[in-house]
């Protein structure tokens, strides 16, 4: 959250002070957004740092184990260093593990992810000396309702929650529940909104972005459509989609993205390269129906980035298993992998199964790194000294600033403004990032 936001809210001197810590996702992140919000609205100040707050928040994401060991570790940490101060706990660690949530913070309030516009209550009621759990699944709209904006450059949409699949390994489902989308008409309204406000960037997300509307009868080709088509210079990123949801849109989300404000970028994955595992895992779709996605994308828009995920080690993956996701990987060449090793995720069903040993998980994931650097090295090479048109969005941590060019790779430049677009010569080019110079 940026310190020069929360300056401007806290000269509104109010009595109850709030500090949100968040962890996880961009959904995860919106939903603390909400929650500001919904403070805001109740003159409940937000701040920037744990020490100048009456209450914590702690805004948890369990979807992997090391997030869960970080979430859990922080918590007690808090609970140490500040006793005198409240805690909240939100996000999804409420739903999907309450009974380690009490044995870690017995004396703290829960606000469930869909229990979003009690948060004052729970403050409130916190101060008062009470325990209090706003918990349990709803239809609650995230959309149109009070949100603090923590970059005001770029704004956060949740156009649906929850998903309709069941994959063996996803905690995240008990938590998020089946598909709720919302409606186009609402979520351009917003997004005309935060484009009217000054922001450069809309980034569209859900558990999977491409079951929205199949609940409602939209499709998110129209929602992407009716987003870019809104006057103004800006980029709308879409979040991740699962492959089996992509259904008979796929030629209309194609031209969806060719469209000018749309980032070309899609998150897509893949978890295993290998039709058993994927079958282990309940991915419904297979390897085969995935490259056909990918084929096609790239035949109409060359220059688009793919990412995707890939989980090494579940519990059924062996040597040759894990052999044809290595294929796989090296085949298609996906700009980004995002690499996780398995581990039993709390209610999952994949958590009956035995977990192959560390140490041949570990051989394979650094296995898939190598595959993974050497693509990105190679992708990365291609754009030496082209000119990428490109959107600042941050100061870099190293210095300088991160630049996203249209297919959403970052550049590393020099002397540019956040939230304006400049054109980039691309000067240097690793594994790991690119260099650039306003041209």
């Amino acid at each position: 959250m940026p310190d020069t936001m929360l300056e401007e809210i806290e000269d509104n001197k109010t009595q109850i002070r709030v500090f949100i810590e968040t962890f996880g996702c961009t959904f995860n992140k919106a939903d603390s957004q909400i929650m500001a919000g919904n403070l805001l609205k109740n003159n409940i100040q937000v701040v920037n740092s744990i020490e100048k707050a009456d209450v914590t928040i702690v805004n948890t994401c369990y979807v992997k184990q090391p997030t869960e060991s970080k979430v859990t570790n922080r918590i007690q940490k808090i609970q140490s260093e500040f006793p005198e101060k409240k805690l909240i706990v939100s996000g999804c660690m409420v739903e999907i593990d309450p009974k380690k949530l009490e044995k870690i913070a017995p004396d703290s309030s829960w606000i469930g992810p869909h229990k979003l516009k009690k948060t004052t209550n729970v403050v409130k009621s916190s101060l008062n000396g009470k325990i209090s759990k706003a918990c349990g699944f709803s239809n609650d709209t995230k959309v149109g309702v009070p949100k603090l904006r923590f970059d005001p450059y770029i704004h956060i949409i949740q156009i649906c929650e929850g998903c309709l699949g069941s994959c063996s390994y996803c905690c995240t489902r008990f938590a998020r529940g089946s598909l709720n989308s919302y409606s186009i008409s609402e979520i351009k309204k917003e997004a005309k909104e935060a484009i009217a406000d000054g922001c450069v960037e809309i980034q569209l997300t859900a558990q999977d972005t491409a079951a929205f509307g199949k609940d409602t009868n939209e499709k998110l080709s129209k929602l992407i459509e009716e987003i870019a088509t809104i006057d103004g210079d800006f980029r709308v990123r879409i979040g991740m989609m699962h492959p089996k949801s992509i259904g008979n849109d796929l030629d209309d989300l194609i031209k969806a993205f060719k469209l000018q404000n749309v980032y070309k970028f899609i998150h897509l994955p893949i978890q295993s390269g290998c039709n058993k595992i994927l079958r282990d895992m309940g991915r419904d779709h297979f390897a085969e129906e995935y490259k056909a996605i990918v084929k096609k994308f790239r035949q109409k828009i060359p220059e688009l980035t793919i990412a995707t995920d890939i989980i090494v080690g579940y519990p059924t993956e062996t040597e040759k298993d894990f052999n044809e996701t290595s294929k796989f990987l090296k085949e298609l060449k996906p700009g980004l992998i995002h690499l996780s090793k398995y581990k039993h995720r709390e209610g999952a069903p994949s958590s009956i199964l035995t977990e192959i040993p560390y140490e041949v998980m570990k051989r394979r994931s650094k296995y898939i790194t190598k595959i993974k650097s050497q693509i990105t090295k190679d992708e990365n090479k291609q754009l030496m000294r082209t000119v990428q048109r490109a959107l600042v969005v941050e100061k870099g941590n190293k210095g300088g600033f991160i630049a996203k060019t249209n297919s959403y790779i970052p550049v590393i430049v020099d002397d540019v403004d956040i939230g304006t677009f400049v054109d980039i010569k691309i000067t240097e080019a690793t594994s790991t990032y690119l260099r650039g110079e306003k041209v």
